[in-house]
């Protein structure tokens, strides 16, 4: 195994990245197994409300992603550092962060469901089922965010293949219980609900004992190494408060710019609307692959700055960088030669299909045009530089608008040549920002 906090090299960054994306792409098939079981009870009011549910949760657990990307800068650092201490601190209070969090979800249920059916504006049939899938699932929370925690730490350890292990086993669980539950025990949506509980139960609990066998101890014990005096250090409180709210910031402003390109599509009607959603989902699919190097460049960069090496820290953003390209530059091509046919496959609509083929070429530079950003992005994390990652991604949310508006004027060319902006001044102001930022970590040493 490739040591976490050894040389940077194309074989440790590829150990990291490859199994990340193996793991981002088993999560989609959660949304699919859903749909495919809860439509062949033939009700379509269970199938909307199924899918509503699934956004409302989507949504309401994306926001705490920071739990997950700001575990893996801190462990990553106290690997750097050779800190064992601090490493299971680091988990500790992400955890116990995770619980408080989700503790509060499940006592806010009511008043979160009801804006939630506020804002959707769906029928009376489809909030009922959407009820029933919510007031069972909701109580997964404090079980969900932990997972983040312990998916956060394993990376940060340089452990992603138990990452994956822990993330495809939990997905993989959840869809046979599903199966099981809604179709075999007859319990319908509630089915469904509980076969997702039940996974994010066992995968916390899976998780928990995974860690502390590296750690070679039982759950308690990995915990009770911890003194309390280190575990509540104010300063390391703080750290981890101010870390986590420039993320949650910097997620619900990318949340933002993305809601805002599927709004003014919505505006020019439904076969544009349709057409954009096809071509953005070209864009997630090659996302995945690119989170996958971010998360690499979570863990390299937060070991090397924790371990005070410059050399490897920048070898780390050159090597994250280089195999980024390749994977978008692939995408691209592959999107370029296949494209009509994905988008035939994605849909039956004439009119949806002609005018996806008008603008395939963005969902082809998409992954070019983003790789920097989705590259800087780990990169920030892992150096724990959340401000600046905060403060870069308003502004580019704030010269997106602008080009938007500039633009306006072409009608969907304009939309989708705005995103690509949004895109690119990511990148380009976090490549701008990052010569001063390693003067500044690296000075001392």
């Amino acid at each position: 195994m490739t040591s976490s906090s050894g040389p940077v090299t194309h074989r440790r960054v590829l150990a990291i990245a490859l199994p990340m994306t193996v793991a981002h792409l088993t999560t989609p098939l959660l949304g699919v197994t859903d749909a495919v079981v809860v439509g062949r009870l033939g009700d379509a009011a269970l199938l909307g409300g199924v899918a509503l549910a699934a956004v409302i949760f989507d949504l309401l657990f994306w926001g705490f992603g920071f739990l997950r990307m700001g575990t893996v800068g801190l462990a990553a650092q106290a690997v750097g550092r050779r800190d064992p201490v601090e490493e299971r601190a680091v988990l500790a209070r992400a955890l116990l962060i995770a619980v408080l969090c989700g503790g509060a979800l499940v006592v806010l249920q009511g008043p979160i469901l009801a804006a939630a059916l506020k804002l959707a504006g769906a029928s009376a049939e489809v909030n009922a089922a959407v009820a029933d899938y919510y007031h069972i699932r909701i109580f997964a929370a404090p079980f969900s965010l932990a997972n983040y925690a312990v998916l956060g730490w394993l990376t940060g350890l340089g452990r992603t293949g138990r990452a994956l292990a822990l993330q495809a086993g939990m997905n993989f669980i959840n869809m046979a219980l599903t199966a099981l539950l809604v179709l075999g025990a007859g319990r319908g949506i509630a089915g469904a609900a509980a076969g997702t509980l039940a996974a994010e139960v066992g995968g916390a609990v899976a998780g928990l004992i995974m860690c502390a066998r590296l750690r070679g101890t039982s759950p308690l014990g990995l915990f009770r190494a911890v003194p309390r005096a280190v575990l509540f250090e104010a300063s390391r409180l703080r750290e981890a408060l101010l870390l986590n709210g420039d993320i949650m910031i910097r997620t619900a402003a990318l949340m933002f710019a993305f809601f805002f390109f599927a709004a003014q599509g919505a505006r020019a009607g439904d076969v544009t609307l349709a057409a954009n959603a096809l071509l953005q989902n070209l864009g997630l699919l090659a996302a995945y692959f690119l989170d996958g190097f971010a998360t690499a460049a979570e863990q390299v960069c937060g070991a090397a700055v924790g371990a005070r090496r410059r050399a490897d820290f920048a070898r780390g953003v050159e090597l994250v960088l280089m195999w980024g390209f390749g994977f978008a530059l692939a995408a691209g091509l592959l999107y370029l030669a296949a494209g009509p046919i994905l988008i035939d496959l994605m849909t039956t609509s004439p009119a949806v299909r002609a005018e996806a083929r008008q603008y395939l070429l963005y969902a082809a530079l998409l992954p070019l045009v983003g790789v920097c950003a989705f590259a800087f992005d780990g990169v920030f994390i892992g150096a724990l530089w959340s401000r600046d990652m905060r403060n870069l991604m308003l502004l580019a949310v704030a010269i997106y608008l602008v080009a938007w508006w500039a633009l306006r004027g072409f009608g969907n060319d304009g939309l989708w040549a705005a995103l690509m902006v949004f895109l690119a001044a990511r990148g380009l102001l976090q490549a701008l920002r990052l010569p001063a930022l390693m003067r500044r970590t690296f000075s001392a040493a």
